[in-house]
């Protein structure tokens, strides 16, 4: 019975391995949390995005949000759906553009609440590793993919060309050239292709100093 105990054991730890990598590969901010709301683990890209200027911060393994004006209806959607296995989307940090998140209960099955997901907006639409990806499997230039890339950011031909200083004909003849080498019709196509992309997550990560959980716990 003991020797049965520890392979059970072993078996749901490896488990919990295997989906803490799975969530550290996902290019948005996830924080899982368990019934009672404590952290069992934060991905990477969530890492990079609770630094101080965040409006939501860990302390003690708990979520909280900085503006006190936030802490209610962030505490009521996390109690929601760990107790109601309630969907909720929340802003927070309002004063200063908002930043939504999605907190979505996880079924333990028998209609129970295993646990909670916390997903967090992107700050941007396509990543710069994203853009870049893609421009290596089009085989953009390095013209081309900086072309690329600050179409994904929202910038015109014309504010390209002044960042860049170089003239607007310039940049509109790259842009062609990435039409024609990615075959799309229009650069709203184009940014399209790029958003849509699976996602990409850096090799090269560093435990952040915001965590303060364990990386997944049982």
């Amino acid at each position: 019975m003991l020797m049965h105990m520890v392979e059970r054991r072993r078996q749901s730890d490896r488990h919990l391995d295997i989906l803490a990598g799975v969530l550290d590969e996902v290019d948005y901010g996830l924080l899982l949390l368990n019934p009672q709301l404590e952290l069992l683990h934060m991905n990477h890209a969530a890492e990079s995005e609770l630094d101080e200027n965040h409006p939501l911060l860990m302390h003690q393994q708990h979520l909280f949000a900085r503006d006190p004006r936030d802490a209610t209806p962030l505490r009521e959607a996390l109690q929601d759906a760990a107790s109601r296995g309630l969907r909720r989307m929340v802003v927070v940090g309002a004063a200063r553009g908002g930043v939504r998140l999605s907190v979505v209960p996880l079924r333990a099955g028998q209609g129970q609440t295993g646990a909670v997901l916390v997903v967090l907006a992107r700050r941007q639409m396509v990543s710069a590793l994203a853009a870049q990806a893609f421009a290596r499997a089009y085989q953009l230039s390095r013209c081309e993919e900086q072309v690329l890339l600050a179409l994904c950011q929202g910038q015109t031909p014309q504010e390209i060309a002044e960042q860049h200083g170089v003239k607007i004909a310039t940049v509109r003849t790259q842009v062609a050239s990435v039409r024609s080498k990615t075959g799309v019709a229009s650069i709203r196509d184009l940014v399209q292709q790029v958003a849509c992309l699976p996602p990409l997550v850096g090799s090269l990560r560093q435990c952040s100093p915001h965590r303060e959980g364990p990386r997944l716990a049982a």
